[in-house]
């Protein structure tokens, strides 16, 4: 117990430097793995929302192509869309009338 009342000797004083300084190092090691870790996360969460943003537009571009083809104008013409369905109805019914008429 008087030993540890003591003061440090020079040689236990030079050990206890070193120790902190190892000490030191390895959590300064440590801070850096944890700050490259975080980099890396909040790298891989921007590309994932860049993506999603990306995805996003694409769909909106696809859903303004969509109306433009299927939605009347301003001036409530038919869109070219309707008129390709309503053309194709038109031959698949007059085929199936001459089927249905020459098969006789």
């Amino acid at each position: 117990m008087s030993d540890q009342n003591q003061e440090l000797s020079a040689e236990e004083r030079a050990e206890l430097e070193v120790l902190r300084a190892e000490k030191a190092k390895r959590e300064e090691a440590e801070r850096a793995r944890r700050e490259r870790g975080e980099l890396e996360r909040l790298k891989a969460e921007h590309a994932r929302s860049e993506r999603e943003r990306e995805k996003d537009e694409r769909a909106r571009q696809l859903r303004e192509h969509n109306a433009k083809l299927m939605e009347p104008d301003d001036d409530l013409r038919m869109p070219l869309g309707q008129k390709v369905v309503l053309l194709a109805l038109l031959v698949a019914v007059v085929a199936i009338v001459l089927a249905m008429t020459l098969g006789r």
